[in-house]
């Protein structure tokens, strides 16, 4: 049998589906959550798995009590990308930036392990004015740490008054319309947006009008992510992987592959060498 038949014939057989996963587009997960209640449902080796098999190459994780993050880092410190998180746990989500105990929590932390970013928190309006969310901003310029924001674009407004050179990760693009969206990137140089948790920018394999244009004016300012906000969310990760490369796939092939991981890579490192 020729060569170049040899090479082909497991396409010719079964398609573009029997491509092994590590010849799949690589995805940089820009928001995911590994809590004290998923850890039992799925164990750190578990987690790791997840991300392996789907061709998740590098993920930022978040936890509420910080230790999850911690575990899967120890575990594969090359896949995982930590956030410091300012929540002991899920149920402090409406509490946070009121509570006078979470900055020195917080400061606690930083002293004692590295991260990229701190969040993802939850502030919106002016909200983003108390002294809580002030001391967050002030942290993150002082140990060079991404904000990621889950919030309006009103608070969004108010981290950038507070320190014009922040870099805001935007969780779920603000659940804003394109529009709204391409405004806000172009208003800061400094904000990149995640998708995490959104479906309305592709449909059937297709990126949706509104959304496409705003990747192709800002295809270095988007990232995937799934949002592994409940233990049960960790088993939908693989799945998600999959929609995000068939979407992207009806992008141009750069632009796909700026979306699909390598502004994660530029902007939080990518996996050793």
């Amino acid at each position: 049998m020729r060569p170049l038949l040899v090479a082909l014939l497991p396409t010719l057989l079964f398609g573009p589906a029997a491509a092994r996963a590590d010849q799949e587009m690589p995805i940089f997960d820009a928001h995911l959550h590994y809590s004290h209640d998923a850890w039992e449902v799925v164990p750190p080796q578990g987690f790791i798995d997840i991300l392996r098999k789907a061709n998740i190459r590098r993920a930022m994780v978040s936890s509420s009590n910080n230790d999850g993050t911690r575990m899967l880092q120890e575990l594969a410190p090359g896949v995982i990308v930590p956030e410091l998180r300012p929540y002991r746990s899920r149920g402090e989500l409406a509490t946070w930036a009121r509570d006078p105990t979470v900055i020195p929590f917080v400061e606690e932390l930083l002293s004692k392990r590295k991260y990229v970013a701190i969040g993802e928190f939850h502030i919106y309006g002016a909200d983003a004015d108390l002294p809580n969310m002030r001391r967050i901003v002030e942290l993150a310029k002082q140990h060079g740490l991404f904000l990621h924001s889950h919030s309006d674009s009103a608070a969004v407004d108010r981290h950038f008054q507070q320190d014009p050179n922040a870099r805001v990760l935007w969780a779920h693009s603000g659940f804003e319309r394109p529009e709204s969206v391409r405004a806000m990137l172009r208003k800061y140089a400094t904000l990149w947006c995640d998708l995490a948790f959104l479906t309305a920018h592709a449909s059937n394999g297709k990126v949706t009008p509104g959304w496409r244009e705003a990747f192709l004016e800002f295809p270095d300012r988007f990232l995937v992510g799934t949002d592994s906000f409940t233990p049960e969310r960790l088993h939908y990760i693989a799945e998600h992987a999959r929609w995000s490369r068939q979407w992207l796939s009806d992008l141009p092939r750069d632009v796909a592959e700026k979306i699909g991981f390598r502004n994660g890579e530029r902007l939080f490192g990518g996996p050793p060498q």
